[in-house]
């Protein structure tokens, strides 16, 4: 009960439920108002304005949302104009539907809130083509969709005025969130019923959510001048907590070891489930972390750590007593850690409590710019896309065509007064990827029905005309929080929200629901096979460019190890741009193989291999970071040939992967030629060392797998199943 209590917290504090309240005030104000004065058609038109732009309104910077809104008005805007005109003929309006489609989806390429702008302007077209205008109110209709643009701008900007902390303080608390359910999901490795199979898998699926989260924060906290270089207390307490929460991650994925051999080796002494324990109670702890930061509260220390690490450390040394100081080192090791873990815990608790100028050093420290991706508005981006090579220029070519082939359906069998359901519901249902279009046909149709069977029961059970606004209003506000964190339940909320609607503008209420769903049903339909036959891109197809993606960033995180072990000093910035990369395109894979998995059996080549190529690159970094995070502080350090013969003969299996992926790919001279220190290898060996060069042994067999894997995939070794491919990366 309290798990689900604290889910309401969370999206009640959350930024998706603050900005349903802002688009539903928006959306719903002008209509009213228009409506008391007797001209409701005309708060309509202001209120679609208001919706189309607030699609840009997604979450970043105040500068990208403030530039994308002033694009989505004019987008809108010009939208509307030309609507009005071309709806007078069936030509005109098909030819503007097939190229504003096309036009629209290709914005694309210039990421995600331009896509979001195109899609607000294909809404406006779609709910402005069923209305019967004169010419001469065209002008008049689209300078209402002007002004609703123009007071969703001002409503946007007056909240971020009154509250420029709190996008920020709800990205950072979720993304918290999401860390502390990854550190979960590796407390549970240490428990000796787990499946280490399923375990990677829900690992993986969570690394996606985790970097998607980061990926925000850097955009709203990096790209900020007022949180990085103003006198404020508030932001930069921010910025410092997220700097060191990717820090407290990576130690997270650096507690990686192999599992069965010390389940085999403690799992008797009962010492591992103390540690699955305490490192479960780091990450509760962490998760009231994030819903302080998110709900814009004190965070503080429920229970001091303390007497729960001397607690396991003492155990540790008693299982160290019965089979020798060789025997728990690995249990040391885990232990410093999880300490490490704890102890960047409450830096990041003392932030809040710090004197500005102790943070404020901090933030001066750091290099912030590099972290961030840059999204250029170039024409020649656009022009580049403009083959059947892009995999966005497929996807608006599909859109087009069949946008157009609904138009002309409609046109040819027309049933009820909203047939244009059937074109909006196939342009916001295509997706590039077909797994993901195909999940949201199922959610539209299940959503519909659930969400009509609810608008009909509370139509029929409450008539009082105030309720049924009340009842309007929440679905309408539903609708708006989750419409980005859940589909299905989004189409619920607004299936109610628009049959009152009708209901309110005289449309009978049985009729408009038996209408949608059939219109429903025929959208998901046409998108769905469209996905499959027009211009598909399967994902077993697309995956290569990313397994390349995660080689060449495993390749130069494996660099920064080979250079700290011969003795170079890392850079903070260097090593931290090197594990950012490993990060985003380890994610990037993984959401990638995810899509894949949804796809047709027929259509996922090599899915067992992906599979394997996806784990062991997920482990590989997990060892790295196991070594480089324990040394990157200390005084550089020379090894000996032994110890770093591994590590070159891992980089050469990378450097061969690569190869095989793509032949044109040259290594690097780092990568043919490392350093060569003289120093005699040492003749006795401290527990210590032995641990590094088992763990230098690890590195080498994982990455000569991946080699293997990557050859399989290429049809030059027959394929292994997935858990012994896992397993001989663990011996």
């Amino acid at each position: 009960m309290n798990s689900k209590v604290r889910e309401l917290q969370y999206f009640f504090y959350s930024q998706n439920f603050h900005d349903g309240i802002r688009v539903t005030v928006a959306a719903l104000l002008p209509a009213l108002v228009f409506a008391y004065f007797g001209h409701l058609e005309r708060g309509i038109a202001m209120s679609l304005g208001a919706i189309g732009v607030s699609l840009a309104d997604s979450p970043g910077p105040l500068l990208h949302k403030r530039n994308g809104m002033l694009v989505g008005i004019g987008v809108c805007t010009l939208v509307t104009l030309i609507t009005g005109f071309a709806r007078m003929h069936v030509v005109t309006m098909g030819l503007e539907i097939l190229v504003l489609s096309f036009l629209f989806s290709m914005f694309l390429v210039y990421g995600m809130r331009a896509s979001l702008i195109g899609m607000g302007g294909l809404l406006v077209l779609v709910l402005t083509m069923d209305q019967p205008l004169p010419p001469e109110l065209v002008l008049v209709n689209s300078g209402l969709t002007m002004a609703g643009g123009v007071w969703y701008l001002l409503l946007s900007l007056l909240t971020n005025k009154v509250m420029p902390y709190r996008p920020a303080q709800q990205a950072l608390g979720e993304c918290i969130r999401e860390v502390a359910k990854f550190l979960r999901l590796k407390a549970a490795f240490y428990q000796p019923n787990t499946d280490l199979d399923e375990g990677y898998r829900q690992l993986i699926s969570q690394q996606i959510l985790v970097n998607e989260k980061q990926a925000a924060v850097r955009e709203l906290l990096f790209r900020s001048r007022q949180m990085v270089k103003e006198s404020t207390q508030a932001g930069r307490t921010l910025v410092m907590t997220f700097v060191d929460l990717v820090d407290l991650y990576e130690q997270v994925t650096a507690i990686h070891y192999d599992y069965d051999a010390i389940r085999e080796r403690y799992g008797s002494s009962g010492i591992l489930l103390e540690i699955a324990h305490l490192v479960e109670y780091l990450a509760e702890e962490l998760d009231h972390l994030g819903f302080a930061v998110q709900g814009n509260l004190r965070p503080k220390n429920r229970v001091d750590t303390t007497a729960r690490l001397e607690a396991l450390k003492a155990k540790i040394e008693a299982v160290g007593e019965q089979g020798g100081q060789q025997g728990n080192l690995v249990l040391r090791k885990i232990y410093v850690n999880i300490r490490s873990i704890a102890q960047r815990l409450s830096d990041i608790l003392s932030y809040f409590k710090a004197h500005s100028e102790l943070v404020h050093r901090r933030v001066r420290e750091l290099e912030l710019s590099q972290f961030v991706s840059r999204q250029t508005v170039d024409p020649k981006l656009f022009w580049s896309n403009l083959t059947m090579a892009s995999s966005i220029f497929r996807f608006s070519v599909r859109v087009a065509l069949v946008a157009l082939f609904a138009y002309v359906l409609t046109l040819l069998f027309p049933y009820g007064q909203h047939s244009y359901w059937v074109l909006l519901t196939v342009i916001f249902l295509l997706k590039p990827a077909f797994s993901l279009t195909k999940q949201r046909n199922i959610q539209r149709v299940i959503g519909t029905v659930v969400g009509g069977a609810v608008g009909l029961l509370v139509l029929y059970v409450v008539r009082d005309e105030r309720w049924q606004f009340v009842f309007m209003l929440l679905f309408m506000t539903g609708f708006y929080s989750v419409q980005r964190i859940n589909y299905v339940l989004s189409v619920i909320f607004m299936t109610p929200f628009m049959l009152i609607l009708f209901h309110f503008l005289g449309g009978g209420s049985l009729s408009i629901v038996q209408e949608r769903v059939i219109d429903t049903v025929v959208g998901c339909s046409i998108a769905f096979a469209a996905t499959y036959v027009v211009f598909p891109n399967w994902e077993s197809k697309q995956v290569g460019q990313f397994m390349q993606a995660v080689l060449k960033a495993n390749q130069q995180y494996l660099h920064v190890l080979l250079d700290l072990l011969s003795g170079k000093r890392i850079s903070e910035l260097d090593y931290k741009l090197a594990r950012k990369e490993v990060y985003v395109s380890s994610a990037n894979l993984s959401a990638a193989f995810q899509r894949m998995t949804g796809e047709p059996k027929s259509k996922q080549l090599h899915g067992e291999d992906i599979y394997q190529f996806v784990v062991l690159n997920h482990i590989l970094p997990s060892y790295i970071a196991t070594i480089v995070y324990a040394r990157i502080g200390r005084e550089p350090e020379f090894f000996p040939r032994g110890f770093l013969r591994p590590l070159r003969r891992a980089t050469l299996s990378l450097t061969e992967a690569l190869q095989t992926l793509d032949p044109s790919f040259k290594a690097p001279e780092a990568a043919q030629k490392g350093p060569e220190p003289e120093i005699l290898e040492k003749k006795e060996l401290s527990s210590e060392d032995q641990l590094l060069r088992d763990q230098l042994e690890l590195i080498r067999k994982i990455s000569a797998e991946i080699l293997k894997t990557t050859h399989a995939l290429q049809g030059d070794l027959p394929g292994k199943g997935k858990r012994k491919a896992v397993a001989a990366a663990t011996v």
